[in-house]
């Protein structure tokens, strides 16, 4: 294992919530009587990228305006409204990291395991998350930072790992990617990266049956992770631990059946 690759919404933070409230808050503002619930919000997730999921809604209750030659304009200008509002609710730290996070990010730094972002989200609402806890220069802790800007293409395609993989300079097989989703395991298992899943309340229905391994979350020393309390001696994720689960990925891969 030479590189960790994180995703971001849902695992670097729990950040949904926040993202839904900031949609239905956009569409308050704009005057549209759209309201996305939880179990709404929770199938939406299933189309990545904010921009994406205000269009598919569109299209599925209004087809013919959605089709309409400023679409597109219309979409992108309601999604910077809601963009304005996380940011209001994320900035200042008032949405924390995930256990663990902070943590495994300073381990990876103080060690020189470089780590990147492979992430759908836009890079402003990266910098209102990551300013906080990691200070305004945060992008000097990440080796290559693969946003929304990135590409085109969203998850489950792989392109963003792709991405990432390019700018790490490092194989696939060769890294761990942390997700919280299935569109995310997915597109790191396209990708080829071994990939270990922490599922939020929005995803943890999800498939992983592809996952490296499951978690209800990192942990820290005094918040242990419930799936690892039988582990005496690691009771949270740190770098000895990825490394032996990737290890046991790679014997079992080697050891398969032509």
């Amino acid at each position: 294992m030479q590189a960790l690759i994180f995703d971001v919404d849902g695992t670097l933070a729990d950040t949904e919530s926040a993202h839904r409230e900031a949609f239905n808050a956009a569409f308050t503002e704009v005057g549209l009587d759209w309201h996305w619930d939880e179990p709404l919000y929770t199938r939406l997730l299933d189309v990545a990228g904010g921009k994406e999921r205000i269009l598919h809604y569109w299209r599925c209750i209004e087809p013919e305006e959605a089709s309409g030659a400023r679409a597109a304009q219309t979409v992108a200008a309601l999604h910077a409204i809601k963009t304005r509002h996380y940011a209001a609710r994320v900035d200042g730290g008032t949405l924390p990291l995930r256990p663990g996070i902070a943590r495994l990010i300073r381990e990876a730094n103080e060690t020189g395991v470089p780590i990147a972002i492979a992430t759908t989200t836009t890079p402003d609402n990266l910098d209102v998350l990551l300013a906080t806890p990691f200070g305004a220069d945060w992008r000097k802790r990440f080796a290559a930072v693969c946003d929304a800007s990135t590409t085109a293409v969203k998850k489950p395609a792989p392109d963003v790992y792709w991405a990432a993989l390019d700018a790490l300079g490092v194989q696939a097989a060769h890294c761990i990617a942390l997700e919280d989703s299935e569109n995310g395991l997915r597109a790191a298992c396209a990708a080829g990266v071994p990939t270990v899943v922490t599922p939020t309340a929005y995803t943890r229905h999800h498939c992983f049956d592809d996952a490296l391994m499951v978690l209800s979350h990192l942990g820290d020393a005094d918040n242990p992770v419930p799936e690892l309390m039988d582990e005496i001696e690691r009771r949270y994720v740190d770098l000895e631990t990825l490394r032996r689960w990737h290890g046991h990925a790679s014997f079992a891969t080697a050891c398969r059946p032509a």
